[in-house]
C-alpha cells in the first residue's frame, strides 16, 4: 500500500517536472524605475512580467533590492495565465541619499500541482540615485500657488506694507491699507479705490544649512540634516517660482557647498546636485566660518533661512553674537527643531515617581526651546521652532509672511 502511494507521488512529481521544465516554458521580466528616487518619500517601483508558455503559473517574485533598504523578506505572490502579461508594483521609502543598486529579479514558478518549483533569474542590474525629495518640492510648489492652500496649512497672507512695484487700481475691500487709497480714482468712480502693489521681485533668498553633529539626530527615519535638505530644495523652488533668486551655503567645521543666488533655469538643478552630495560631519559647527562665507558671498541685503539645531540655551548664547552680526546686514530666520520624543515624554501619563521625574525634565527641555525663541526675538532675529514633519509648511509660511510684509 505504502509503496503504491510512493510510486503514485513520484509519478506526479515527474509529470510536474515534465510540464514545468519543457523548453516552451519561458518568462520575461523587466523592472521600471523612476529617473530619480525621492528621499523620505514613497517611491513606486514597477515589475512587468510576461508568461510565454501555455501553462497557468503560480509565481513568487523576489526582487534583489539595494542594501541601503535592509529588506530581507521581500516577495510578491501572483498568478499568471497562459500567454498573459501583468504589471506588479511595490513601494520603497529611501532614508539615505546616494546611489541605490538594484540587482536581479528572481521568479519562482510552479504549476497547479505545486510539487516542483522552477527558478527563473532575470538579469536586471540598474542604478537609481536617491536625491532630496523632488516629490515634496513639486507638492509644496503646487500648494503655495493654489487657491486652496489654506486647506493644506500654507497661508495666503495680505500684504501689510508696500514694495516698489505698482500693480493696479482696485475697489477698496475691508482690510486694505487706507493709506493706499487713490483719491483721484475715487473721485472719478464715486467709490473708494486703492492702489495695489506686486511683491518686489528678484530678491535674494539663501538657504544656509548646518551639517555638524547636532544635525545627525534622527526623526521619522531621516536625520535633521536630511529634513533640512528636503526643505531647502522646496524653499529654493518656491523662491524661483516667485521670481526671486535662490542660493545655498552649507557648513560645519569646514565650508561645504556655496551657490550664489541666481534665478536662471539651471539654478534649481545646481542646488539639487549640491544638496545630493552633502553629508553630516562628526564635528561641531564653526559659526565664524559661516559669518565669513556670508560676508564673502552675499553682497546685498538678502533673506537667510538658517537651518540648525540648538539643544540648550547655552549653545545658542555662544552663537548669538555671530547671528546678531549677520542680522545687521540681512534678514535672518533661524530654523530649529522640537524634539518630538521629549514632547511625547512630557505628555505621557505618569504612573510612578520615576515617570514624574522624567516628565519634569522633559518639560524643562521644551520650556528651554521657547526661551531660545524669545532670546532671538529680543535681538530682532526671526525664528521658526518646528517639528520635523511640519518643517516645509512652517518655512514656506514664514517666507510668504515676510514677503507680504515687504520686509525683503
Amino acid at each position: 500500500m505504502c509503496q503504491g502511494v510512493l510510486i503514485f507521488a513520484i509519478a506526479f512529481v515527474l509529470v510536474d517536472i515534465a510540464f514545468l521544465y519543457q523548453k516552451s516554458v519561458k518568462l520575461s521580466a523587466k523592472r521600471m524605475l523612476p529617473q530619480l528616487l525621492s528621499l523620505g518619500d514613497e517611491n513606486f517601483i514597477h515589475i512587468h512580467i510576461e508568461n510565454h508558455s501555455n501553462l497557468d503559473l503560480r509565481l513568487k517574485i523576489i526582487d534583489e533590492l539595494p542594501e541601503q533598504l535592509q529588506e530581507r523578506n521581500f516577495t510578491i505572490n501572483a498568478e499568471l495565465k497562459p500567454q498573459a502579461e501583468e504589471q506588479f508594483h511595490y513601494i520603497i521609502t529611501p532614508i539615505v541619499r546616494g546611489e541605490y543598486f538594484f540587482k536581479n529579479i528572481n521568479i519562482y514558478a510552479s504549476t497547479f500541482l505545486g510539487l516542483v518549483t522552477r527558478r527563473f533569474t532575470i538579469k536586471a542590474h540598474k542604478k537609481a540615485p536617491v536625491y532630496p525629495s523632488v516629490l515634496q518640492m513639486k507638492k509644496y510648489a503646487f500648494r503655495a500657488f493654489s487657491r486652496q492652500t489654506h486647506e493644506h496649512g500654507i497661508k495666503k497672507l495680505r500684504r501689510l506694507g508696500h514694495s516698489y512695484e505698482f500693480d493696479q487700481i482696485k475697489n477698496y475691500v475691508k482690510g486694505d491699507d487706507y493709506r493706499s487709497i487713490n483719491w483721484k480714482a475715487t473721485g472719478k468712480k464715486s467709490e473708494l479705490m486703492v492702489n495695489h502693489y506686486e511683491d518686489e521681485k528678484s530678491q535674494s533668498i539663501y538657504c544656509i544649512i548646518d551639517k555638524s553633529r547636532s544635525m545627525k539626530m534622527p526623526f521619522n527615519g531621516l536625520s535633521l540634516l536630511d529634513h533640512s535638505i528636503n526643505s531647502a530644495l522646496v524653499m529654493s523652488n518656491i523662491a524661483l517660482l516667485k521670481d526671486d533668486k535662490a542660493g545655498l551655503i552649507t557648513f560645519s567645521d569646514k565650508l561645504g557647498s556655496t551657490l550664489k543666488a541666481e534665478k536662471s533655469n539651471k539654478q534649481l538643478r545646481a542646488i539639487l546636485e549640491a544638496l545630493y552630495k552633502e553629508k553630516e560631519r562628526k564635528t561641531d559647527a564653526n559659526y565664524e566660518l559661516m559669518f565669513y562665507a556670508v560676508r564673502k558671498l552675499i553682497s546685498s541685503r538678502s533673506l537667510l533661512m538658517f537651518y540648525t539645531n540648538f539643544e540648550s540655551i547655552y549653545s545658542l548664547e555662544r552663537v548669538l553674537p555671530v547671528l546678531r552680526k549677520i542680522n545687521r546686514h540681512h534678514l535672518l530666520v533661524v530654523i530649529f527643531f522640537v524634539n518630538t520624543e521629549i514632547l511625547k515624554m512630557a505628555e505621557k501619563e505618569c504612573k510612578t515617581l520615576e515617570d514624574i521625574y522624567h516628565q519634569t525634565i522633559a518639560r524643562n527641555f521644551i520650556e528651554e526651546k521657547y526661551k531660545m525663541v524669545n532670546e532671538l526675538k529680543k535681538f530682532g532675529i526671526h525664528s521658526i521652532l518646528t517639528k520635523p514633519e511640519d518643517l516645509n509648511v512652517n518655512t514656506i509660511n514664514k517666507y510668504l509672511e515676510l514677503k507680504s510684509r515687504g520686509m525683503i
